[in-house]
């Protein structure tokens, strides 16, 4: 006898599984989806961000750069790859040990941020930020690139603020405490210089120019002191140049210093206060004639520059100034003569911040150094004809 089997029919169809599967499909795709979505707006903060980032491996180097660490760095992001982080560019000694020190810190510490000071190919120093971060993925590294050069400019010229306002506090005081016993002083020699014996006329001599040197750094401390109300014009920056050069021609002759003087045609005239131009360029002037005790030759231009702007140069023939003072030259005391308070820059500098310029230096020790003015030409249509110094 044969006996049937009935077969159960399945608890799940193919049909319903089916259905029941599209779902889960459905869900893979839109997880699949998301995890692209989410990589791609991840992989977009990265290029986009507006800070250099670079991505380096246990060996020091680089995987990967942003498009702002390429500005950063002026390189592309083809020649930054495989390189190691401190071999970027071209670093002196001294900065390739601070980027290596960083590295290193991150390395026993998991993350650490230090300052740089870098000096670009183009010999701009820019003013960054290193912040970094081990082991964000397996075998990667973070760097995070922060560019705080204008941060830096502008503590800078805030302290620089701050020690002139105390000085011009202290210059108010020390110009009135000495210049009544100054007064009496000048009054009592002149008196004096009728009796004077051949003999000690040196020593009459020495004490009048001492005295009057004296008095040159007490009316520099007035200028720091007392803001004066200035009146702008329109002036020919050639014109105040020649007449100040006019003014200090005996000086330079008895040091045996020349004048070259190149000046373009047609420069349209300035805004300007003529007095306070004259007193920079004096500055200037004086300050070439005596970086030069055996003679040589002062050069002087006038020209116009793209940026419409008048550029003005007094190059000297002395022995330079080095690289580490020269970013120093306008602070208050700082001088590298022997016998200035550093003042006259100092005042020099404000005068032309005033009319809207900026003073550049540019020195090869050795071969003397250029000072570089440049003034607007049209500062009449965003100024107003009184300001203060």
């Amino acid at each position: 006898m044969i006996k049937r089997f009935h077969v159960k029919e399945p608890v799940i169809s193919v049909d319903s599984l089916e259905q029941k599967s599209k779902p889960m499909i459905e869900l893979g795709k839109e997880t699949i989806e998301s995890l692209k979505a989410s990589e791609q707006m991840y992989w977009r903060i990265f290029e986009d961000s507006i800070d250099g980032m670079l991505l380096w491996n246990n060996e020091l180097r680089i995987v990967d750069a942003n498009c702002m660490a390429e500005k950063m760095y002026k390189l592309p992001k083809e020649q930054m790859i495989g390189q190691k982080v401190y071999e970027l560019i071209n670093f002196p000694q001294e900065i390739e040990e601070k980027v290596f020190d960083h590295l290193k810190q991150v390395l026993q510490k998991g993350k650490h941020s230090s300052s740089i000071v870098i000096e670009i190919k183009d010999g701009k120093k820019r003013h960054y930020e290193y912040s970094s971060k081990l082991e964000i993925v397996q075998g990667l590294n973070f760097t995070v690139i922060k560019d705080v050069t204008a941060k830096a400019r502008i503590e800078e010229q805030l302290r620089k603020s701050e020690t002139l306002n105390v000085i011009g506090e202290l210059a108010a005081g020390i110009a009135h405490e000495i210049r009544n016993p100054m007064t009496a002083l000048k009054g009592f020699i002149q008196l004096l210089e009728g009796s004077i014996k051949e003999e000690h006329s040196m020593y009459y001599q020495v004490i009048t120019s001492e005295l009057q040197r004296v008095d040159s750094i007490i009316n520099e401390f007035l200028l720091l002191a007392k803001p004066q109300a200035i009146k702008f014009q329109e002036k020919d920056v050639i014109q105040i140049m020649k007449e100040t050069i006019d003014l200090l021609n005996a000086q330079a002759v008895l040091h045996n210093v020349q004048f070259s003087t190149i000046f373009d045609d047609h420069l349209p005239p300035i805004f300007c206060e003529p007095n306070q131009l004259k007193k920079v360029f004096v500055n200037l002037i004086k300050n070439a004639i005596e970086v030069m005790p055996n003679g040589g030759t002062i050069t002087v231009k006038i020209s116009g520059n793209k940026n419409n702007q008048i550029h003005i140069s007094i190059k000297d023939e002395g022995i330079g100034i080095p690289k580490e003072k020269l970013k120093r030259l306008g602070e208050p005391f700082y001088t590298t003569k022997e016998r200035g308070t550093g003042l006259g820059l100092m005042v020099s500098y404000r005068i032309i911040e005033e009319h809207k310029g900026n003073i550049q230096i540019e020195s090869q020790e050795g071969k003397g150094s250029t000072f570089h003015i440049y003034l607007p030409i049209h500062l009449h249509y965003d100024m107003p004809k009184t300001t203060s110094i």
